[in-house]
């Protein structure tokens, strides 16, 4: 018979050594400044989440991108404007960039400022200091004279919702020079001085028009402009009826305020109108944004509302492909899990946790490989009985409804490991904050139970999301160990790369391949 402690020996001096500690000082490895910086594109908020507060984030971002070349951070932040759909991590880039040599700032600067609302936010970084400075400066000034110059009217119209900084103070601070009359009319309407009525564009006058007699057709303006005006529930339906996807999402409890439903035309429209597949996609939904929405419902948003977005639900992961194989998924659904996904953030603090995002994972996988393994775990292996015919909210609602415990990354290997159970793909959902586990070897315990499933499945590969930025992870990047950063509806296809041959470091090969 062999030698046990001899056997565990040679297997643990095969592990990768770790090279620092996480958030609860546990060995770990660390992501390299590319990778990190990249995880944290995409899943950092710059708010407070269960381990990092928002400092901690700022400071992780500068050091990292002293470490990159501009084209690489350019490149990071056009991925994570374009692919993770972030916009305090490109504009906080954009306002890097402009610290630096270089055109990648003038490159990268169309592609993320593409609306008003990205256009302010990018100023509100760079007047901040958090980059070093508190004005503009002269290359800056002239990209947001730029996006002015070419902004139509009711793109500016758009910009002009919202403060701190306010477009007003944003036209107030780079002076553009307006090529119509109609530009200086309206730039001075919207900064308060006196202007030419008869130029005034046609958005902007029929505003006015209509807040002297709110009984005409309702103007095609920024639906916040219209809010402190005294509407009828036809004009509030006609202003639904002009709004996208995202807008009709996030007031279904304000169009049960306003009685709306109580128009059967109405509902059945915008159930219609949720469900619609094209719109959806426009939209670029979020699974985890409909959950929200679905979770957030008053009792009284009609029945017809509630199928519509599970049916938008299923619309929005229909891109998740079925592995081939024996497929393991184990959300992480420890205590730390309980912290909102984007952070915590004063009077804005998403109702979705990071459980509820693993929970929306595994449900998603399990819909689409119905014979798939789910291990949720905390300090061991949770059993939790689910139907594959069931709805993704509903799988999801199980899986979440369980949390609480320490974190013990190890524990679904493990269990597998004692079952000797064959396994093709597994994929973990988590925030990497292992502590339960300290391994006696120089790696970590996940990483030495992974070697072990290894032996008896020398084909199977591992998929590591993190879907909060603490930059370290409990297994380091091999051939066949991928690690991803952040969640949205790409996850899966980055996921399907990989088993298909993708190398480990694909996350980094999809940002370097941005073309600017």
């Amino acid at each position: 018979m062999a030698n046990k402690s001899l056997f565990a020996t040679i297997v643990g001096k095969l592990i990768p050594a770790t090279n620092t500690r996480n958030h609860e000082g546990v060995p770990a490895y660390e992501l390299t400044p590319k990778a990190a910086l990249a995880q944290l594109a995409v899943t950092g908020t710059f708010n407070g989440t269960f381990y990092a507060d928002a400092r901690t984030q700022l400071a992780d971002v500068l050091a990292l991108a002293a470490q990159v070349e501009p084209e690489y951070l350019a490149k990071v932040a056009v991925y994570a404007s374009e692919s993770g759909y972030m916009k305090d991590m490109p504009a906080t880039f954009l306002a890097l960039l402009s610290t630096l040599p270089g055109d990648a700032l003038s490159r990268a600067f169309p592609r993320i400022v593409k609306n008003g609302k990205m256009l302010r936010t990018f100023v509100q970084v760079m007047r901040s200091g958090a980059i070093g400075r508190k004005s503009l400066g002269s290359r800056p000034k002239r990209l947001v004279e730029a996006w002015l110059d070419t902004a139509s009217d009711i793109e500016i119209m758009h910009a002009s919702v919202g403060n701190d900084p306010s477009l007003a103070d944003v036209i107030k601070m780079v002076h553009p020079k307006p090529a119509t009359e109609a530009r200086r009319a309206l730039y001075a309407y919207l900064i308060g001085k006196p202007y030419d009525v008869a130029a005034l564009p046609a958005v902007a006058a029929e505003f006015e028009a209509f807040k002297r007699d709110p009984s005409g057709p309702v103007p095609n303006v920024p639906f916040q402009m219209l809010t402190s005006l005294d509407l009828s529930p036809l004009q509030h339906m006609e202003i639904a009826r002009k709004s996208g996807w995202q807008m009709l999402r996030q007031n279904l409890n304000t169009f049960e305020r306003q009685s709306l439903f109580a128009d059967d035309g109405f509902t059945s429209w915008l159930a219609a109108r949720l469900r619609d597949e094209d719109a959806i996609r426009k939209a670029r939904v979020f699974p985890y944004q409909i959950m929200a929405t679905y979770s957030a419902l008053a009792d009284e948003v009609p029945h017809a509302i509630r199928e519509a977005l599970q049916d938008a639900m299923e619309i929005a992961l229909r891109n998740v492909p079925a592995f081939a194989g024996r497929v393991v998924v184990c959300p992480d659904v420890s205590g730390s899990m309980s912290s909102p996904v984007t952070g915590y953030r004063q009077g804005a603090t998403t109702k979705v946790r990071c459980i509820d995002v693993a929970a929306l994972v595994a449900a998603a996988v399990l819909r689409r490989n119905r014979y798939a393994q789910v291990l949720p775990f905390e300090q061991a292996v949770v059993n939790v009985a689910l139907n594959p015919r069931d709805t993704v909210l509903t799988n999801a609602a199980k899986l979440a409804a369980i949390g609480g415990g320490g974190t013990n990354c190890s524990a679904p290997l493990a269990r597998l490991n004692a079952k000797k159970a064959a396994v093709d793909l597994v994929i973990f959902v988590s925030d990497n904050q292992s502590w339960v586990d300290q391994s006696a070897t120089s790696g970590t315990a996940m990483m030495t139970e992974w070697r072990k499933l290894k032996q008896r499945n020398p084909s199977a590969k591992l998929v590591a999301i993190d879907i909060q930025p603490y930059r370290t992870s409990q297994v380091t990047d091999t051939a066949d160990i991928l690690n991803i950063g952040g969640f949205s509806d790409r996850v899966f296809e980055v996921i399907a790369e990989f088993i298909d041959g993708a190398g480990s470091d694909r996350f980094v090969k999809r940002i370097e391949a941005v073309e600017l």
